[in-house]
């Protein structure tokens, strides 16, 4: 056990450049690639490294978050023992934008008195990556350090590897030294800790606003990125659904898209990722697009750069333009027509 690792995610982060698009929903449960939700990534990157205890402690909108993961089944998690914890805080707390609430985390010391895991990896819900975190710990070891930070470009991935009884020292001291997560350590110039950086090459991007959204969504269309993310040896791990695969009509024309199951495509659709159950109607042309679960494009429609949330309905004939850097963002459940175009 002495080489065991923790896993903790703070899924309390609130990013206000993202509101049309987690006003109902937890950032860590937003949608990406199709099938997946931006938690996928970090969480299985724990379980692709051994770790088989995991805490996540949600704040706001997590109700489709809860739903998504579940007992944690799909990744392994669900366990007599250790496994997967949900921790939700109060909405007294206050919102913070550092990774690792103290706050929250001593609402729930017992987990951390009760776990019996040496390490604690402390990360965000919102960083697209495909990471072992194995070689950070022995580095970690091998260096002495008190606080590991993964980095990646020379910023901060804001995930940190620390000594799970110097974590609850962290925690139970919040008080007196003012720290109120992990980022607040890095922060302060008169800190007495031995703070190591461990630079990941791999590709690494956090989801912090709607243009970094739409713009690492296009990334991963790119093989090359495709390739960095999902791997055969380290899968990305989401929550199962049983659906039939997408029909594709004898109008239908597909390039350069992903498009999940359950969807009937009678359109046109380039550079875009269709989700699951998504209707696209004859006629229409799609690209540049984002379009999630459940919505329904009807005929001789013209969408590009454009982000639809769940359960849109796209009524026949209608226009919608956004830019590669402004997307035009349509919320869950609303109905744009012909004549708003007017």
């Amino acid at each position: 056990m002495m080489k065991s690792m923790l896993g903790v995610i703070d899924a309390t982060t609130y990013k206000d450049d993202l509101e049309e698009l987690i006003a109902h929903r937890s950032l860590a449960g937003l949608p990406i690639a199709g099938r997946y939700r931006l938690i996928d990534f970090v969480l299985s990157n724990m379980v692709n490294s051994g770790i088989g205890s995991v805490a996540i402690f949600p704040k706001y909108q997590y109700r489709s978050l809860m739903d998504h993961l579940g007992s944690g089944k799909n990744w392994d998690l669900d366990r007599k023992r250790d496994g997967l914890f949900f921790f939700p805080a109060s909405i007294t707390d206050g919102t913070s934008e550092g990774i690792g609430s103290f706050n929250q985390f001593a609402a729930n010391i017992d987990y951390f008195l009760r776990s019996k895991q040496e390490y604690a990896l402390v990360a965000n819900c919102y960083t697209v990556f495909n990471m072992n975190f194995n070689p950070v710990l022995e580095r970690h070891l091998q260096s002495g350090c008190d606080i590991t930070e993964i980095r990646s470009g020379g910023e901060s991935l804001e995930i940190y590897l620390v000594k799970k009884s110097l974590l609850i020292d962290l925690i139970q001291t919040r008080d007196i030294t003012g720290y109120t997560c992990m980022k607040d350590i890095r922060l302060d110039l008169h800190h007495n800790y031995k703070i190591c950086d461990y630079e990941y090459t791999g590709y690494a991007e956090k989801i912090d606003s709607i243009s970094t959204y739409f713009r690492v969504s296009n990334e991963i269309l790119k093989m090359n990125i495709w390739s960095q993310l999902f791997l055969k040896d380290r899968p990305i791990f989401t929550k199962v659904k049983d659906e039939p695969p997408t029909h594709y009509t004898n109008t239908s024309e597909v390039k350069n898209s992903m498009i999940a199951n359950g969807s009937i495509i009678e359109g046109q659709v380039e550079n875009s990722i269709i989700a699951r159950a998504v209707k696209i109607g004859k006629g229409s042309i799609i690209k540049n697009c984002i379009i999630m679960q459940k919505c329904t494009i009807g005929d001789n429609c013209e969408l590009d750069s454009v982000i639809l949330d769940k359960d849109v309905m796209v009524e026949n004939g209608t226009r919608m333009n956004g830019t590669l850097n402004s997307p035009f963002v349509v919320r869950k459940g609303t109905v744009q027509g012909a004549l708003m175009n007017s």
